[in-house]
């Protein structure tokens, strides 16, 4: 096969077109789903290791993005799983009597803490009645704390009901000077009362408590200065709330008020936890004099947070690893087939009855699963962010409302998602507008020397778009090697410095094999002023460099796209679908010439699922996709020239790319060398 008949033909409308067939979407709507939870098999196994281990250390970090499902995985898999309910305890404080400053804890079956609160509510009624009476108070009194004692056991019954027995005998000594309706008003009403904080009376199964807005007292209680006696000032907060059970924090929340990761690392791994009072707005605990006994504190802590926040707590925080043993990570897509095609089917129809929306027809449900394969760029699998078809399902519902429609179908959907694109163009449409008056120097026909038109993907919030952005390219004899402007500005990434890094190494793997390289080449990004990162350019910068070196004219009617490493082999990129809309409708608004095009890397061509407009360009030949694999095929494209082979002495033939490229670098060596001669 020669040359010219290998060269890399267009894709046709039939290779670049995605679509869901509704015998598919039948198919699969008659399989159903019960499934709450949908693509997330190996973050269920973790969730349900983490919660079987009661030792301490396997809590649990969930991560993944937001909108993945993670909240509602970790409450459905608590509430499916037969929870252990022995370590329930109600939780109370009592007045010590040894230390008035130390208010003593019980834990008791629950409930039992209700009763010990009526049992012990109505000792100080008759109390009150037995120092009105005056008459023969300690015995009586005495005889009430025995009856108490013998209708409780708890660990600390012998302390408590000690101490009880003595005040009596305190007491006992000033009756004859005890006011009856003073005494109703004064602190000894009170003193003898119970503070349930923590009551597990009607509880059936392990508590989960979600907190939603974790502070200091909000996770770890606070105690209220005001009341009279120090015990009957203590509040849980949901850490001890959720003892014997889970409580679920958002890591990001968590993290970003001060000094609150390092208490609650404290508390989990202490497995227990005081009530503090005296907290100040930074986080800082101030000295208290109420110090509470200890609480015991078996919980299961789950953070849920980002990939990121885990990877920082990983690096950062020697502990982390330690105290959070199992991690559950989220993922963002699935694989496509029946089984998921039919998960999120019956997910999405699941919630159009819940939320009472509109009948949504197969074409409707095709368009979803059509986003979302868009949302994860693959065509191969499907997101499990559900919220994301939600919206798009709710807006479908509004505009059929405001359209008198009572239906949604598979035009509805489309027409929702064009509306999209339209509230979102403005900044790419003065983009294109700066490009078609000329105040963006781009060109879209002809051929320049050392310049590409290059594919960009800008973010504004949750919209992206794609743009083409000019790469330009100059050469001379020299020795500084290649020159990276945005680098030298302070305008580019690591990532894109180690692309720069890999085009020096494809020239001497190529080119520079029997002399070394004198080479000046700046490369820089026209017109372009924010930083640079990513190696998505890196193609797009090789072309540019091999045509200033080989005085080669590149075609400006395509774009370019793609990573390359050293030995030429062009490697796929992200946004490939903005991208190529970016660069249609950039072609559309300055006038289609039936010539331009994209060239993208050939993995790319399963991320495809492109707008039907874009598709009717190219099935009327009025747009091209190149996919390629090699620089090679892309220089061959760009300079319509063919890249041309070795012969036995290894070298190219004259009236190929890589001769002139070669032989230019021959003569930028000779001229070098002859200067410092």
């Amino acid at each position: 096969m020669s040359e010219q008949q290998s060269r890399v033909k267009p894709l046709s409308a039939e290779e670049v077109r995605f679509d869901f067939d509704l015998a598919t979407i039948e198919r699969c709507k008659r399989v159903g789903s019960n499934e709450v939870v949908v693509g997330q098999p190996r973050a269920l196994r973790s969730l349900e290791l983490g919660l079987s281990i009661p030792k301490s250390g396997y809590n649990i970090f969930v991560s993944g993005d937001s909108g993945s499902g993670r909240h509602k995985a970790v409450q459905h898999t608590i509430a499916s799983m037969e929870g252990d309910t022995s370590s329930l305890r109600d939780i109370l404080y009592v007045y010590n009597f040894g230390q008035p400053d130390s208010p003593m804890l019980l834990t008791l079956d629950p409930g039992d803490g209700e009763r010990l609160v009526d049992e012990l509510y109505s000792f100080t009624q008759d109390l009150l009645c037995l120092i009105a009476a005056k008459e023969e108070f300690l015995p009586r009194a005495h005889a009430l704390v025995d009856q108490l004692a013998h209708s409780f056991s708890f660990p600390q019954q012998t302390e408590y009901f000690n101490g009880l027995r003595s005040e009596m005998t305190r007491l006992s000594k000033q009756i004859d000077h005890l006011d009856t309706e003073a005494v109703k008003g004064q602190a000894l009403a009170t003193k003898y009362l119970a503070n349930l904080v923590v009551n597990h009376t009607h509880t059936k199964r392990q508590p989960l408590i979600i907190e939603g807005h974790p502070s200091h007292t909000n996770l770890f209680g606070s105690i209220d200065g005001k009341e009279k006696h120090a015990h009957l000032g203590l509040h849980a907060g949901s850490l001890l709330a959720a003892s014997g059970g889970c409580i679920v924090i958002d890591a990001e929340d968590l993290l970003a008020e001060k000094g609150l990761w390092e208490a609650l690392k404290r508390y989990i791994d202490a497995n227990e936890l005081a009530i503090e009072g005296g907290i100040s707005p930074r986080g800082e605990i101030k000295g208290s004099p109420i110090r509470p006994q200890m609480a015991p504190l078996p919980v299961k802590v789950i953070l849920i947070g980002s990939e990121e926040t885990y990877d920082m707590l990983s690096e950062e925080d020697d502990r982390f690893l330690s105290l959070f043993k199992i991690s559950a990570q989220f993922d963002y897509q699935m694989e496509k087939n029946d089984l998921s095609i039919a998960q999120t089917i019956a997910n999405v129809l699941r919630y159009r009855e819940e939320h009472a929306l509109f009948e949504v027809t197969d074409s409707a449900l095709a368009e979803l699963l059509r986003y979302s394969a868009w949302y994860v760029e693959s065509r191969d699998h499907l997101t499990t962010h559900f919220s994301v078809l939600y919206d798009l399902l709710e807006e479908a519902h509004w505009w059929a409302k405001s359209h008198g429609v009572s239906i949604i179908d598979g035009p509805l959907i489309l027409t929702v998602n064009d509306e999209r694109d339209y509230a979102a163009s403005i900044s790419e449409s003065r983009i294109n507008e700066e490009i078609k008056s000329g105040e963006m120097i781009i060109s879209l026909s002809g051929t320049r020397v050392g310049v590409v038109n290059g594919l960009a993907v800008m973010d504004r919030g949750a919209v992206s778009f794609g743009t083409p952005t000019v790469i330009s390219c100059t050469v001379a004899p020299g020795s500084e090697g290649i020159v990276n402007i945005e680098h030298e500005a302070g305008l580019s990434g690591e990532i894109h410095d180690k692309g720069l890094l890999i085009l020096e190494g494809y020239l001497r793997k190529h080119y520079a094999r029997n002399f070394p390289l004198s080479i000046y080449a700046g490369i820089a990004f026209e017109q372009s002023y924010a930083e640079v990162d990513g190696d998505s350019a890196s193609s797009s910068e090789l072309y540019a460099l091999l045509s200033a070196i080989g005085e080669l004219p590149i075609r400006q009617d395509i774009a370019v796209t793609g990573s390359v490493n050293q030995m030429g082999m062009i490697q796929p990129v992200g946004g490939i679908n903005e991208k190529i809309e970016g660069f249609f409708r950039t072609c559309v608004t300055t006038g289609l010439t039936g010539r331009q095009g994209v060239i993208i890397p050939i993995q790319n061509v399963r991320n495809l699922i492109l707008s039907g407009e874009v598709i009717a360009a190219i099935e009327e030949k009025r747009f091209f996709i190149w996919a390629i694999r090699t620089i090679d095929e892309g220089m061959a494209l760009l300079t319509d020239r063919p890249a041309g082979i070795r012969n036995a002495k290894g070298n190219y033939s004259a009236g190929n790319f890589n001769h002139a490229i070669e032989e230019r670098l021959k003569k930028m060596h000779q001229a070098v060398s002859a200067n410092r001669n």
